[in-house]
């Protein structure tokens, strides 16, 4: 069994259908100017991966989008069942940001843009689905596209997370100087222009010489609040994307407008509506279930034509690899699958109570990924899959195994052959407490659970079979992870001690 400490990086926290791709951008969303790419003066401003891309064949560059944007207001009822009716309302000038990261070589892209409603929960602009599941993304040739759609992320304003607020127009302000947001009623319609951005550029083609053929949109948390409200009140008027993947969502309701416009507030547990021409892949972890501080167990709907929802078993909101350890990984180590037992680095480092979440997260989105792009390039969406197993009371409570880990829900090697326990939250720090835990076993269970390095590498590569066989692992995934299960699983020390 390996326990490695890790190294900061700069990483924060149905039925077949067929499927109306959206190639026509309606009136309705105006194109933006573009301007770029930005070279000077300094760097792109981003919290995310840390390598140089270029090592891994793809480019980075920087734009400024400029344009007209709406506010809306209802002209329904805003209800739980997400069907929604809206119409433009006021509106601002705006000026903001697209980073976009592509294949050098365009022969290498899969046609496919993902588009990220960049995260602003610490107070600047972070590309988390891009930091947790990048590898995929390359691997695959996908563009990505992290949009700084709210108003934090480039003036600033308080985060959740407690700290200063570092904006765009502070961290570079002879970058970012001209950058001009008009407030967060206004994102929805930055968010759909930045798609109209790539798909009919004027001016400058952030995606120089790609042929584009679909665009996703993607967005974790706060930022997923955000893109529920904008599947149930704007696709209907722009649909400028072709799928979305909705990552930890709660029931908090991100509002449809706030001041210094009319402020209008949404239910937080209304579901993904149910008519929608495009489909919807949501993934939960168990920090989305059962914390107060994400509370999604309220806002839990069925599958549908168009949505499939994923329930992650031994997954947390934050974990290990996206605070630790993805932001440098390459795709290439089998590492990358060992425990992580060190503190929460960056300024003043983070030490929780026990050690953060090591589970599976990073490679089942990067199956999600993978998955809602088949399902919007031939209509083919992912098989319905269980969910964790529920205990309702006082409070929401995850069944757990024997070992510790939970019941139901996507399945992996890490819950079903397991050499800890994972679970969802832990006290502590606001961090802390989205983090989840690790529990390693101690080495009496884990020879009491495998004998020998044989049994235990025989059991884990029966259950990657059944991951990959229900799309929940991806085979590049498997086989790192078969590797690891070789070299570093329990038993593996003492085995290569007696070849000796």
């Amino acid at each position: 069994m390996s326990v490695r400490s890790r190294r900061f990086s700069p990483a924060l926290f149905a039925p077949v259908f067929t499927l109306v791709l959206v190639s026509a951008v309606p009136a309705q969303v105006p194109t933006p100017t573009i301007e770029g790419p930005i070279t000077s003066p300094g760097s792109i401003v981003l919290r995310s991966t840390s390598f140089d891309l270029g090592q891994v064949g793809y480019m980075e560059e920087e734009y400024f989008i400029a344009g007209i944007a709406s506010a809306y207001t209802n002209t329904g009822p805003l209800g739980l069942d997400g069907r929604w009716s809206v119409t433009p309302g006021n509106t601002a000038p705006y000026k903001t940001r697209i980073v976009v990261r592509r294949p050098i070589d365009a022969r290498k892209f899969n046609g496919t843009a993902v588009v990220e409603w960049l995260n602003v929960t610490a107070g600047l602009d972070i590309a988390v689905d891009w930091t947790f599941a990048h590898t995929e993304l390359i691997r695959d040739g996908f563009a990505w596209v992290g949009v700084s759609a709210q108003y934090v992320g480039v003036e600033g304003g308080p985060g959740i997370v407690p700290g200063p607020s570092q904006p765009l127009k502070t961290a570079n302000p002879a970058r970012y100087g001209s950058l001009d947001h008009p407030g967060d009623s206004f994102s929805y319609d930055i968010f759909s222009q930045a798609a109209r951005a790539i798909r009919v550029p004027s001016g400058p083609n952030p995606l120089g010489d790609l042929k584009l053929e679909r665009v996703i949109a993607t967005g974790h948390s706060q930022s997923a609040f955000r893109l529920v409200t904008y599947i149930d009140a704007i696709h209907p008027l722009a649909r400028v994307y072709d799928g979305y993947l909705v990552h930890s969502r709660g029931s908090v309701g991100a509002p449809l407008s706030e001041a210094p416009e009319a402020t209008i507030g949404v239910a937080g547990s209304a579901m993904i509506r149910s008519d929608l021409d495009v489909p919807v892949l949501m993934l939960e972890t168990e920090t989305d279930l059962t914390s107060a501080l994400v509370g999604y167990f309220n806002a839990r709907q069925p599958d549908g034509d168009r949505v499939r929802l994923w329930e992650v078993a031994g997954a947390a909101h934050l974990d290990a690899y996206l605070l630790i350890a993805g932001g440098a990984d390459r795709g290439e180590s089998p590492s990358i699958v060992d425990l992580v037992v060190s503190p929460i680095p960056g300024p003043g480092a983070v030490a929780c109570g026990m050690p953060i979440n090591s589970g599976p997260h990073h490679f089942v989105l990067n199956a999600a990924f993978a998955a809602l792009d088949r399902w919007v390039r031939i209509g083919k969406p992912p098989r319905p899959a269980p969910r964790l197993e529920i205990a309702v009371g006082s409070s929401v409570t995850i069944v757990r195994d024997a070992n510790g880990n939970a019941s139901g829900g996507v399945r992996t090697p890490q819950v079903d052959v397991p050499i800890a326990a994972f679970t969802g939250g832990q006290s502590g720090t606001f961090l802390c407490m989205l983090a989840g835990t690790t529990t390693p076993f101690d080495p009496a269970m884990v020879r009491r659970l495998y004998p020998s390095h044989r049994t235990f590498v025989s059991a884990y590569a029966k259950s990657l079979r059944r991951a990959v066989r229900t799309g929940w692992i991806l085979k590049r995934d498997a086989k790192l992870m078969r590797v690891w299960a070789a070299r570093s699983g329990p038993g593996a020390r003492r085995r290569a001690q007696a070849r000796q």
